[in-house]
């Protein structure tokens, strides 16, 4: 049950931060993005800072100093900056297919760092997987954009940011997880402001866009957040594949954006490897139980 729990906030976090991305591609065309992360960043701290003392949850609290605490934050603020020069400079489809590798890295921390145990068959859809990332990325040949490289600069850094959120205490509410990771964006915001541009405006449409993405981005700060802490890694992980959809569907409709075959094939490799690592979770779980059934 806390498994399925896991897996629709995953789902729910996913299509959030898909909307998102798509606002904050858009707002980046008519002012610095900079500016909206700030904004987003300040929303996300109003709103889990009142529910934090609505609650009488201390923000203030010796745990802000905790190492796994420390390395989310620092991963948070890092991953940010580099996701959100990726989308803005990329295509959205392509931004997050590469962003979908995020689960493989996740995967293999969880080994190095959880004390998971991998079979040769799933270290053989880790290694599918990335080799499904670089075909995306395509190094070395006419279609490579090294602007893609942003986007894998993201992957790494959200993925340790996850990691980390595994290892954080579960004492720890995620309420305050959240008003910390909210801060960290705000801090991105800010250093991206002098690389991005400080001119533009802020058209009435635009304070609508800010809104919008301040909420998903709030929804979706709080599901990804009780997803890894509720949830399995192994279980929970490969259901950020579902972002990948959205994206598509968003790009599609939104910038006329038209994958094209080594994308699309790529993303299939990440997905089959994902997939695959989520069906021999579930056959490794099921053993113990079938071997007990047997000799009843």
């Amino acid at each position: 049950m806390e498994n399925l729990r896991g897996i629709g906030f995953m789902v729910l976090a996913m299509a959030s931060f898909a909307v998102e991305d798509a606002l904050i591609k858009t707002l980046a065309a008519a002012m610095p993005i900079g500016y909206v992360l700030i904004f987003v960043g300040l929303a996300g701290l109003l709103a889990f800072g009142t529910i934090c003392r609505a609650r009488r949850i201390r923000i203030l609290s010796p745990v802000f100093f905790s190492p796994a605490l420390v390395l989310r934050n620092l991963a948070e603020v890092a991953g940010t900056a580099f996701m959100v020069a990726a989308i803005v400079n990329m295509p959205l489809s392509v931004a997050s297919a590469i962003m979908q590798a995020a689960p493989l890295i996740v995967g293999f921390g969880a080994v190095l760092f959880f004390g998971a145990v991998f079979g040769w068959r799933r270290w053989m859809a880790l290694a599918t997987g990335f080799a499904g990332v670089l075909i995306i990325i395509r190094p070395g040949l006419e279609g490579f954009q090294p602007v893609s490289l942003l986007a894998l600069a993201a992957t790494v850094c959200m993925s340790s940011r996850d990691l980390a959120t595994r290892a954080v205490p579960r004492e720890v509410p995620s309420l305050l997880i959240a008003f910390y990771g909210f801060g960290a964006m705000a801090v991105a915001g800010a250093i991206l402001v002098p690389f991005l541009g400080t001119g533009g405006t802020v058209a009435p449409r635009n304070l609508l866009f800010l809104g919008l993405a301040a909420c998903c981005g709030i929804c979706g700060y709080f599901a990804i957040t009780q997803a890894m802490r509720i949830g399995e890694v192994a279980v929970v992980t490969p259901f950020r594949y579902t972002r990948l959809l959205f994206a598509i569907t968003l790009g599609f409709l939104i910038f006329g954006e038209r994958p094209d075959l080594p994308m699309l094939a790529g993303a299939g490799m990440i997905l089959a490897s994902g997939l695959y690592t989520l069906h021999r979770e579930r056959h490794a779980r099921s053993r113990p139980l079938s071997s007990a059934l047997k000799a009843s």
